[in-house]
């Protein structure tokens, strides 16, 4: 059951698709999504059932929030009605229940804005399990800094100092700029209202099921293990490059792959922000011509409703710039052998997706957990460098400065000059892919937790008590 992100939805889509494939004699996987959200998935469904596997869709109707009609995610979503998304969480609640009722599945795996999917999992008496998107490093910072949220908003909020996280494991200090933190963890919003609840929710169910492999997060994992689940499954990468990659999430752009094989192994600069963050017009021009000035090759990804780079910059750039609008297949973008560095937002999936193809980024983060998951990559697992340092950053966009071309064509063409620490970190992601492909290959520590998984799963029905039977 995701939440209404494609950021979300697509790695549960993949954990259902993994999941039946490891046993598929023993598991059939079930997605609970809206109609437009299927329609995002529909492809991917049709090829694991054509492989043998039991994936199947149930859709239910998306709440009315006052969206358009197909507008059912936040990427769909205008920015300024992106409270209407989370808003139609609270109401799919009793559709929820009445599908979990009638339907009674074995086990139900929710997104962790879901928590409420707890309560009437015990109630029908089967397990329930968290998934969480992101990886356990934000989390646990994220849950750490929960407990200072008093003292943070007394000291201003967003404008306060900077906040050391603490209590983290491994030794290695945190230190993050009010202005960086989600915006829960310095005013009032409504993951504000739902943070301990989604925490009692999951520390109350089976377990969690998170989109990462031990060897990115060592030692976090241990301690998530310790004090966030009851047991804790990591799973990831549940995403890897193939032929039916380039549909996963919708459908993408697939010429930008045979551009890519026109380009040198290693030469082009993939630009990328995701699908939920808007960037301003003045942004979107600072950005393409700091790509401009670079003098480096790109594929840039835009995202649908961002404004358009000046005019006359496409005819300027053409050849050594590729520009993509909408969707790209992003796990056979990094893949290529021509991607040598990747310009992200540090979303998770981003993120894990360039650790497990062994590309290097540049970050710029944008919201929510972003900057705490560029720490993760900068200072801990050092695959990675910022973009810019030269001003205020902000998950509040209207607080933030413009990253202007110079900075950004700089950034660029530094990091694609090479130089010692461009090798070190291209070392240090192929490190990391080689970790990932261990992770999922035969008897690696997240093929052994997908097992351990339904294994679990399938004890715990055999040991349940029918609903209409007395203990």
């Amino acid at each position: 059951m995701p939440f209404f992100a494609r950021g979300h939805l697509i790695p549960m889509m993949d954990l259902a698709c993994s999941m039946a494939a490891a046993r598929p004699a023993e598991v059939e996987a079930t997605m609970v999504v809206t109609p437009a959200n299927a329609a995002l998935i529909a492809t991917t469904v049709t090829r694991a059932a054509a492989a043998g596997h039991a994936v199947r869709l149930l859709r239910y109707p998306f709440p009315d929030v006052g969206l358009a009609s197909g507008v059912e995610c936040l990427g769909a979503a205008p920015a300024h009605d992106a409270w209407r998304v989370h808003h139609a969480v609270d109401l799919s609640q009793p559709i929820h229940e009445e599908l979990l009722r009638e339907h009674r599945p074995d086990a139900v795996v929710a997104d962790a804005p879901f928590w409420r999917t707890t309560d009437v999992a015990a109630e029908i008496g089967v397990p329930r399990l968290t998934f969480h998107p992101v990886g356990v490093f934000p989390q646990l910072a994220m849950n750490k800094l929960a407990a200072l949220r008093p003292d943070i908003v007394r000291a201003g909020g967003a404008a306060g100092p900077a906040v050391t996280v603490p209590g983290m494991p491994g030794g290695k200090e945190i230190t993050i700029p009010a202005s960086e933190l989600p915006e829960f963890l310095v005013e009032e919003d409504h993951l504000a209202t739902w943070w301990d609840r989604i925490k009692a929710g999951q520390l109350a169910g089976f377990g969690v099921i998170v989109n990462t492999f031990v060897d990115l997060e060592r030692p976090y994992c241990d301690e998530f293990n310790r004090v966030d689940a009851r047991c804790a499954y990591f799973v990831g990468p549940v995403g890897s490059p193939s032929d039916s990659s380039v549909h996963r999430g919708g459908d993408g752009n697939v010429d930008c792959l045979s551009w890519l094989s026109t380009k040198p192994s290693r030469s082009v600069v993939y630009v990328c922000f995701g699908s939920w963050a808007h960037f301003s017009v003045s942004q979107v021009r600072e950005l393409a011509l700091g790509l401009e000035a670079s003098n480096q090759t790109f594929l840039w990804v835009v995202r649908s409703g961002d404004s358009d780079a000046p005019e006359g910059w496409e005819q300027r750039v053409a050849g050594r710039g590729m520009v993509v609008r909408g969707w790209a297949p992003q796990l056979a973008v990094l893949a290529h052998p021509s991607v040598g560095a990747f310009l992200t937002h540090c979303g998770w999936n981003s993120m894990l997706e360039a650790a497990s193809a062994g590309v290097p980024v540049l970050t710029w983060p944008l919201v929510f957990e972003q900057f705490i998951n560029e720490r993760l990559v900068t200072e801990v697992a050092a695959f990675g460098t910022r973009v810019w340092d030269g001003g205020k950053r902000s998950v509040r966009a209207e607080d933030a400065d413009i990253v202007p071309a110079e900075a950004i064509a700089r950034a660029v063409a530094g990091f694609m000059e090479g130089g010692e620490r461009r090798e070190k970190m291209r070392a240090r992601a192929e490190e990391l892919a080689e970790s990932a492909r261990a992770a999922v290959s035969e008897n690696g520590s997240s093929w052994r937790d997908l097992r351990r998984l339904i294994d679990d799963l399938t004890e715990a029905k055999a040991s349940r008590v029918p609903c209409n039977e007395d203990p």
